[in-house]
């Protein structure tokens, strides 16, 4: 059987919100599986020296233009939130603590976390929205704010902040194909191709 594509993302990142739409349908188009990997990018921006594109002079203005016509170009609502970035540690936590249960609805949380930033402006760094999200979601928010508190959980996010590092991860959404990395959602024709045909 065919890996899964790994999906290495942030939820603060919007390049990885793009790519989040679209990755399932390309997946499913060549028989593969999606496997979600949150991260914290800010940790690894700090470990290399870097800082978020909307810090970076002239980097910072271009990328909201080349955000919105990304956005535009794959047919995606994006609507550039405020305050941006911003920490997703305990959405993070809260995928992993689905994926660790099992849950049907852990592939649903990436999307709907991911929209109620990029689409309605909520601020998910907030427990409460997190909360209002996985009620919306038939989820148990008491049972998902606790589970984000479980040291296994806690481990797992490191451990794959970790494993992103020592794979060259450096950015948001970084995708491995067969152990073939893509970084950015602008990569999604070259993804496409290499499932079909192998790599380039």
């Amino acid at each position: 059987m065919a890996k899964p594509i790994e999906f290495y993302f942030d939820f603060s990142s919007p390049y990885a919100y793009l790519a989040s739409e679209k990755i399932e349908a390309i997946a499913t188009k060549y028989g593969r599986t999606v496997a979600y990997k949150p991260i914290l990018l800010g940790a690894i921006l700090k470990t290399l020296g870097g800082a978020p594109l909307s810090e970076i002079p002239l980097k910072g203005p271009y990328s909201k233009l080349d955000m919105e016509r990304s956005a535009r170009y794959l047919g995606v609502k994006l609507a550039l939130p405020t305050p941006f970035p911003i920490a997703t540690l305990t959405a993070a936590r809260g995928l992993l603590w689905l994926q660790s249960q099992g849950s049907a609805k852990a592939v649903s949380w990436v999307h709907k976390v991911f929209r109620a930033y990029f689409v309605d402006g909520k601020n998910v760094s907030e427990p409460q929205v997190l909360a209002e999200l996985a009620s919306e979601m038939g989820i148990d928010a008491a049972a998902l704010a606790a589970g984000c508190q479980e040291q296994p959980i806690k481990d797992r996010l490191k451990a794959l902040t970790d494993e992103a590092l020592a794979r060259g991860v450096f950015g948001a959404p970084f995708v491995f194909i067969d152990d073939e990395p893509f970084w950015g959602a602008d990569r999604l024709p070259q993804i496409e191709r290499t499932l079909e045909r192998g790599p380039i």
